[in-house]
């Protein structure tokens, strides 16, 4: 397995294993890979010749008060983990070289309207933008067949879809299905800032979503009595702080009032501490 950390080496790299005639895989995270990243892997592994990683926890995509100087880095155990799920090369730059040493070496971004005034665009302003400008930067450098998201960072997958289609990039985006803790709680690098009290109570996101289900296939189609029915279990847990509870239309992430058929999603943001925790849920 190669490690490079520049862009230019990798993309001459990517080049060359596109010359060789066959489809190449590409997963990107931002390290502390756990179970969620290895699925994404393993898929890319299944369904190309060839596959490449990117680690690289992106600055761009925090905000001020977040966490991005604690944000978990385990750079050694996460290239020994892409090793044994068979990548073929992994892409580990700085911000340096990503995005230059100075402001006025880096003044382009990508917007994907309309989802920066909607949930997550809206409680963490600029992140999606910096999703969506690292990711375009990725897929330039490495011009993958197939790129592979994880469902529970839905909004991002949707963004990632939108700017794919929009600027024309000849990639498929792949979607995989979140995985999960026995308790439901999705698997995030972000567990790992919790304490024995907020994880346990962190199940509660996954048993709110789940009530919500039970509820639509018990008849409930009123969005207000569905979104009653999951805060009411999130607020028996007193160490949860909801951000946001929604029932969206899972195509365009647009609130819905009521349930008529439509592929509808549960969107779930919630506190436990300083952690912020987000998941996800068909409905």
């Amino acid at each position: 397995m190669q490690i490079l950390t520049e862009p230019r080496a990798m993309q001459q790299l990517c080049q060359s294993l596109r010359c060789q005639g066959a489809d190449l895989g590409f997963v990107p995270t931002m390290g502390a890979l756990h179970a969620g990243h290895l699925a994404l892997c393993h898929r890319a592994r299944e369904e190309n010749p060839q596959f490449v990683a990117s680690i690289f926890v992106n600055p761009t995509q925090f905000g001020a008060s977040e966490d991005l100087s604690r944000y978990p880095r385990s750079l050694e155990t996460d290239l020994e983990l892409l090793r044994e799920a068979g990548c073929d090369a992994v892409f580990t730059p700085d911000a340096r070289a990503m995005y230059g040493d100075t402001d006025l070496l880096h003044g382009t971004w990508v917007d994907v309207a309309p989802f920066n005034e909607m949930w997550e665009g809206v409680t963490r302003p600029g992140h999606l933008r910096g999703v969506a400008t690292v990711v375009a930067k990725l897929f330039n450098l490495i011009s993958p067949s197939r790129a592979y998201f994880g469902e529970k960072d839905f909004q991002q997958l949707h963004v990632v879809q939108a700017l794919t289609r929009d600027l024309n990039f000849p990639i498929e985006i792949v979607g995989v299905e979140t995985v999960r803790e026995p308790d439901g709680l999705a698997l995030s690098s972000r567990n790992a800032y919790l304490n024995e009290q907020q994880r346990r109570a962190a199940s509660a996101i996954y048993r709110a979503m789940r009530a919500g289900v039970e509820a639509a296939r018990g008849g409930e189609t009123d969005v207000a009595a569905l979104g009653r029915t999951m805060n009411a279990v999130l607020e028996a847990e007193p160490l949860i702080q909801p951000q946001y509870v929604a029932v969206v239309d899972a195509e365009n992430l647009t609130a819905l009032q009521q349930l008529d058929g439509r592929a509808a999603r549960i969107l779930i943001s919630a506190h436990l501490g300083k952690t912020r925790l987000i998941d996800n849920m068909a409905l």
